[in-house]
């Protein structure tokens, strides 16, 4: 099976990503890569995309990952159904929420600081 995925180019500290077709089993730095489709700067956030070569591949079934979902689809690729959609809006989960600062009852922290001063 074949993955479109990004990989990472660039010296330290300054990533530059190309857009490769590969294995998906294999890492992407060290697997055999079947063809480069483009590039990605995150820096610029400019994208360079072949549309016909990604779509070629696409239509044969390659399985992109989700951020190379939303560059191809920024590109102008038309993505097939099965592609799940980036969907942003990442949250963490906080341990112990009631434990947190924020949601102690306002006179709780004034007691707290009360007794630091005593």
């Amino acid at each position: 099976m074949l993955a479109i995925r990004l990989q990472r180019l660039g010296r330290k500290a300054y990533p530059v990503y190309r857009v490769a077709v590969q294995e998906a089993q294999r890492h992407p730095s060290s697997g055999r890569v079947v063809a480069y489709v483009g590039s990605y700067n995150p820096h610029t956030k400019d994208a360079n995309i072949n549309v016909e070569l990604a779509q070629k591949y696409l239509d044969n079934g390659a399985q992109p990952t989700p951020r190379v979902a939303k560059l191809l689809k920024e590109a102008g690729v038309k993505l097939p159904k099965w592609v799940k959609e980036f969907e942003g809006g990442k949250t963490k989960a906080v341990k112990n929420a009631e434990k947190l600062r924020k949601n102690q009852p306002k006179e709780e922290l004034a007691e707290e600081a009360a007794e630091a001063e005593a």
